[in-house]
């Protein structure tokens, strides 16, 4: 179906497809972004998105009305973030028990959004996340949590959508 909206009001390529691919893949897409079946019905629901900016926004309207079992249903879904597999044997060993003792604690992996760092600081602000996030109380970082799985489905969202039309709808790339 075409997108009722018009051309210079619709966003890229990847955006209009996903404004007008079936409710199934566009769940699909949804939930490789964020784990939460209602954030991801949410947001099919509301299509059509007329640009990113409203897309972006929909998106974090959705993750803040999600419950605590929404909440609990995406990060079961999260892994915490490995090396490149050419990383010192130190770095692995660093980062793994970091997760280690976080995921022992609060029961889940560590989600941090890493947009607006270069890919040499992630490990450095993976590690001082966690050292830092491992101090809170279990509520405190649920709240914090849940903040940083909605910049990663934001993110997600933004990849798959605006920057990479070549993939497809689902965000395999052909």
């Amino acid at each position: 179906m075409p997108s009722s909206l018009p051309a210079q009001r619709r966003g890229a390529p990847g955006l209009d497809r996903f404004n007008t691919v079936a409710e199934d893949l566009a769940v699909a897409t949804l939930l490789a972004c964020c784990r939460s079946l209602r954030w991801a019905q949410r947001m099919a629901d509301h299509r059509p998105y007329p640009d990113l900016d409203a897309l972006l926004a929909a998106a974090d309207e959705a993750g803040y009305d999600l419950a605590p079992g929404d909440i609990a249903e995406a990060l079961a879904h999260e892994s915490s973030t490995g090396l490149h597999p050419g990383a010192p044997a130190a770095a692995h060993t660093a980062l793994g028990a970091a997760h280690a003792a976080y995921e022992s604690r609060f029961g889940h992996a560590f989600v941090i959004s890493l947009d607006g760092f270069r890919p040499e600081e992630y490990l450095d602000q993976v590690l001082a996340g966690i050292r830092t996030r491992l101090a809170h109380e279990p509520d405190e970082e649920r709240a914090v949590s849940a903040e940083q799985l909605r910049g990663l489905a934001r993110s997600r969202l933004a990849h798959v959508v605006a920057n990479h039309p070549e993939s497809d709808v689902a965000g395999a790339s052909r």
